[in-house]
């Protein structure tokens, strides 16, 4: 409670004195055009975010599908990969690795589809913050 009633007496005892009003004038547009600099920096930033996030979206999406595509356009009989081994884990993992490829792709796909509208999500809030500010 003291240190409110200090606090309050401190800012009461200050009193602002401005000699020259040109010289204040000219400081305060110096500090607006810094702030409106930044203001288009950031949303310059945010634009090139956006068109990252795209490419990368377009880039994820056309690389997914030739992946799958080829895992599915091979012959069913012929295993993806296989080992010259004669472990049952090894051999289980050879039979069935077109289905464990082609999961392991589509669960990747959709990753990155998940992270591309998060970023951009992200990145409209951003934008929403910055304008909201000015």
């Amino acid at each position: 409670m003291n240190k409110d009633k200090e606090l309050e007496e401190l800012f009461l005892a200050q009193q602002p004195h401005f000699d020259d009003n040109e010289v204040f004038m000219a400081s305060l547009n110096n500090r607006l055009d810094a702030v409106e600099y930044v203001k288009q920096h950031q949303e310059a930033t945010i634009r090139r975010y956006k068109w990252a996030m795209v490419a990368a979206f377009v880039v994820g999406i056309i690389s997914g599908a030739i992946a799958i595509t080829f895992v599915l356009s091979l012959p069913a009989e012929v295993p993806l990969f296989t080992f010259n081994a004669k472990s049952a884990t090894l051999l289980w993992l050879s039979e069935h690795s077109r289905i464990i490829v082609t999961t392991a792709l589509s669960l990747l796909v959709g990753f990155g589809v998940f992270s591309i509208f998060s970023n951009v999500m992200d990145i409209m809030n951003m934008r929403k913050h910055v304008l909201s500010k000015a």
